[in-house]
């Protein structure tokens, strides 16, 4: 009785669910093209795809919820008490949305990737490093004395940053290697 007063439902249930797996196996396949011909490592694929497939998990739901006969005005109730909660949070955490923010534009749109050796001119705190790692919220930034530092990913797009050379962790590693066998 359950599964013919709801047939209707089940169907576009079924539609909608094969729709975004769709889209999803799609853009999965371009983010994954577009990052091999740009260079960028396998981490920061994953952690795009991530946030796609929770994006598109998102749109399901609410999908869902107007199929199985959720009214507008009921999700709307939700969606700006969620958005008060959410709000008040995010003026706590602003940084934190930032830099993962400032990490989406960075794989999209980064002239230098893990290897190159960069410096940042920042007047306060210059760095001269190489990148060994860039996250969702900070790089992984190796100076010459062997120290990493980690540094924000919005601070990234805020400063000015000249590449120095291209593929140095290369060089970096046989350079250390070398001295700590003295």
């Amino acid at each position: 009785m359950f599964f013919e007063t709801y047939q209707k439902e089940f169907v576009i249930t079924g539609i909608v669910l094969v729709s975004l797996l769709l889209v999803r196996y799609i853009t999965h396949v371009t983010v994954t093209k577009v990052a091999k011909k740009n260079g960028i490592n396998e981490a920061r694929i994953r952690l795009i795809r991530r946030y796609i497939t929770v994006t598109l998990f998102l749109i399901a739901v609410l999908i869902e919820a107007l199929v199985f006969g959720t009214e507008f005005h009921d999700l709307a109730v939700i969606f700006s008490s969620v958005f008060a909660v959410i709000g008040i949070g995010l003026f706590a955490i602003w940084s934190i949305l930032s830099n993962i923010t400032s990490g989406i534009i960075m794989f999209f749109n980064f002239p230098y990737k893990v290897g190159d050796k960069i410096e940042i001119h920042d007047k306060d705190f210059p760095i001269t490093a190489i990148i060994e790692d860039i996250r969702a919220f900070q790089l992984h930034l190796r100076i010459e004395n062997g120290d990493l530092v980690t540094y924000p990913n919005n601070l990234m797009l805020q400063k000015g940053v000249t590449l120095i050379e291209k593929d140095a962790i290369d060089d970096f590693s046989i350079d250390h290697e070398g001295s700590s066998a003295v």
